[in-house]
């Protein structure tokens, strides 16, 4: 599924990919959400209820573009940077197009929507 982020009148362009948690997910779009800065690598920001987690791996090691859901602390998470494998991040798809309007520091009004065609 195709998702569009849209951030202080720029868009980035992303896709969800086909998981339970991702599907919940977009269950709750469209989202307002304000995204702040952690450890500078990542945007984060609480989400309206915890997602499902059915089947999903223990963690994960996250690159750049990579929109994710932090299961202990119920929240998403986008990678602007890398880091090491952690435990309870759990993907929910990838940026595309766009990632630099992310980099900025927050905090970052976003509004996050399924891209219909």
């Amino acid at each position: 599924m195709k998702i569009r982020l849209s951030v202080d009148h720029q868009v980035v362009t992303a896709t969800l990919y086909d998981n339970a948690t991702a599907r919940d997910f977009a269950a709750l779009l469209p989202l307002s959400l304000t995204l702040e800065d952690y450890a500078v690598i990542e945007r984060i920001s609480n989400l309206p209820r915890k997602l499902a987690t059915a089947d999903a791996p223990a963690g994960m090691t996250p690159e750049p573009g990579d929109i994710t859901y932090y299961a202990p602390w119920g929240n998403l998470a986008i990678f602007v940077d890398g880091r090491p494998y952690a435990g309870g991040l759990l993907p929910l798809g990838k940026v595309d197009t766009g990632l630099p309007a992310l980099e900025r520091s927050g905090p970052l009004k976003v509004m996050i929507e399924r891209v219909t065609n």
